[in-house]
């Protein structure tokens, strides 16, 4: 993953819709300042180092070795739970969570989001972003853990169950979605194991990686039906005045 994220074609593509998705909010929302950011299960970092750029951040991941990787990269990070923050509540601006609540280390996805709630401050968004439909249940979910793969709909109502107002939920890499849904299929079928999320040769790295580019400029204006992921960025409410 260390070696990955940064160019890796799905690492990279997913990157840019996510980001594009929240820089689209934000400026809906007039959000055009500085954010304090927390990256909740941060993994080894490449994401919180995007992040930064937007103001300063915080990664928390429970992997004693991703926190190792993520010091090596010069971001700021701390061991924690998701499920018990070690923030006061309204401390960060920005939270983000990217394929975690799908985790089998997660094992409550919607006490984490309430957690994650918590330690937003009134106005604050949570992006959000999972592993997305039944059908495409494989190997890979196997080999990275996966406890759930998620619809548009169950996303949404996970957040909105903590009280968040949903702006945007979209499904994602949806242009290679016949190519995932038939490989899925045949690992199901030859009983293939392992992860399929890996660097290609380079005309496919390239080609798959302009795809999900593009899908990133067309998510700003809409919304994808169905894809292999789907992601989400809601906002905490005001308090009442």
């Amino acid at each position: 993953m260390y070696l990955a994220e940064e160019t890796q074609w799905w690492y990279a593509g997913m990157r840019s819709i996510s980001l594009g998705l929240l820089a689209q909010v934000r400026g809906r929302l007039g959000m055009n300042g500085r954010m304090r950011t927390l990256d909740a299960g941060c993994g080894t970092g490449n994401n919180l180092k995007h992040l930064t750029g937007s103001g300063p951040g915080l990664g928390v991941d429970l992997s004693d070795e991703a926190l190792r990787f993520c010091r090596s990269r010069g971001v700021a990070v701390a061991r924690a739970d998701l499920l018990a923050l070690p923030f006061s509540g309204a401390t960060f601006d920005c939270v983000t969570s990217f394929d975690v609540l799908y985790h089998r280390w997660v094992a409550d996805d919607d006490a984490a989001v309430r957690e994650m709630a918590r330690v937003l401050k009134p106005g604050g968004l949570l992006l959000a972003r999972v592993p997305a439909l039944k059908m495409l249940w494989g190997a890979h979910d196997e080999a990275v853990h996966s406890r759930h793969r998620y619809t548009r709909g169950e996303l949404r109502r996970l957040l909105e169950s903590s009280g968040l107002e949903v702006i945007r939920a979209s499904y994602c890499n949806t242009l290679l979605f016949p190519v995932l849904l038939l490989r899925r299929t045949l690992d199901r079928a030859t009983g293939r194991h392992g992860s399929d999320v890996g660097f290609l040769p380079a005309p496919f790295e390239h080609l798959f990686r302009a795809l999900l580019e593009a899908e990133a400029a067309i998510v700003r204006h809409l919304s994808f039906p169905f894809g292999a992921s789907v992601v989400a960025v809601a906002r905490k409410r005001l308090l009442a005045t």
